[in-house]
């Protein structure tokens, strides 16, 4: 995950998912801590990722994995605790054990007060999908995400439930959801941790193949007795998808966050590319452009233009007007962007009850359709 390996070493049999989720969790929680997660963040911080691999693994077997409670054990690092640590010897690491540790709520700091008590939830639907060069989709899958923001006192106890259940399946929780309710009644009932957290996980039931709201039309042509070449790229919105909108809209369809990464084959020297919307960047260590788009709206086609000149005696390169070579000197090209307030399921929540507290809390829900791995083939 972004250019970073985990790996784990085990000395015998495991189930292999605990081993692949804890070292997402690894992941994760250095997100929490470092905000990005690269070798630089990692080096930095090198004291941090060791105390937070001691906590989160104990004699090889996964303990603390809470960002709450980790947190409370090891605050995150910033520039004046770096100075006093420098200048005090002063260690990050609590004497304490954090109350969360020991209570049959791990994931819930004990004492919580706001305010102002609010939670958010997001809803937000990742589209992978393969599409050929003439923009007819191959294969796509619709997961779902359901990420909240909780900011209320006490120890809340929530029930949240959908207008149609039914559209969603294989559905994975946080520990704080009673799985037993939703399996017998449909509904997410769970006393929230503080903060920001992923509450669920779920794969949307398609009939068929989804259309997204955008289209990327790559051509690319070869010219191996005079070592050049040419590419043209063209993206734009669809007249048809398949994207649902909550109530009555009658605004314009806007794909924001349009962002086309093009891999070029090792048979490429450079590239001299140029671009009517936004700006483009050629990496001429990875043989990568990013073309940062921005915002899609109608009646407008961003286009890419370039030349390409190719290695000598390049051959093997299987592109538009070349005759041989693999799929692996044709990589394709990658597609991002995002709808808000938006879906491709439909799924709407009905109700979010509060129980065990006085209080009426502010309650906010949005929707987000946006692509995953959403690629798009040149040959």
């Amino acid at each position: 995950r972004s250019d970073i390996f985990l790996v784990a070493a085990i000395t015998r049999e495991t189930q292999p998912l605990m081993v692949m989720e804890f070292l997402h969790r690894v992941f994760e929680i250095f997100e929490e801590y470092f905000g990005s997660v690269e070798e630089t963040s990692i080096k930095e911080n090198f004291s941090t990722v060791y105390q937070l691999l001691e906590e989160m693994m104990d004699y090889g077997y996964p303990l603390t994995t809470e960002p709450n409670a980790l947190k409370a054990m090891i605050k995150p690092t910033t520039m004046i605790s770096r100075l006093t640590s420098a200048t005090m010897g002063g260690s990050n690491v609590s004497d304490v054990l954090p109350d969360g540790t020991i209570s049959n709520m791990p994931w819930r700091k004990t004492g919580v007060k706001y305010a102002q008590n609010e939670i958010y939830l997001d809803i937000i639907e990742e589209i992978d999908a393969i599409v050929d060069k003439n923009g007819q989709i191959i294969t796509s899958e619709v997961t779902g995400i359901i990420s909240a923001n909780s900011k209320l006192s006490g120890v809340p106890d929530l029930v949240l439930s959908f207008v149609d259940p039914g559209l969603i399946d294989d559905c994975s929780f946080h520990p704080c959801v009673r799985y037993n309710r939703f399996e017998r009644d449909r509904i997410v009932s769970f006393v929230p941790p503080d903060g920001a957290f992923e509450l669920m996980r779920y794969r949307v039931n398609t009939q068929g193949n989804v259309a997204a709201p955008c289209y990327c039309q790559p051509q690319l042509n070869f010219e191996y007795a005079n070592d050049q070449g040419s590419i043209i790229v063209i993206v734009g919105l669809r007249a048809q998808n398949t994207l649902i909108f909550p109530g009555n809209r009658n605004n314009a369809l806007v794909v924001e966050d349009v962002m086309v990464v093009i891999p070029f084959s090792r048979a490429v020297r450079t590239a001299n590319l140029k671009v009517t919307t936004g700006s483009v960047l050629f990496d001429e260590a990875t043989k990568v452009a990013k073309w940062t788009v921005g915002k899609l709206v109608a009646d407008k086609y961003p286009q890419l233009t370039g030349t390409i000149m190719l290695q000598p005696n390049a051959n093997g390169f299987s592109g538009s007007g070349s005759s041989g070579g693999g799929g692996e000197e044709a990589p394709p090209i990658q597609m991002d962007w995002k709808v808000s307030m938006a879906s491709v399921s439909g799924l709407a929540i009905q109700s979010l009850q509060l129980t065990n507290e006085k209080y009426k809390p502010y309650k906010g829900v949005r929707t987000i359709a946006k692509s995953g791995k959403f690629q798009i083939r040149t040959v």
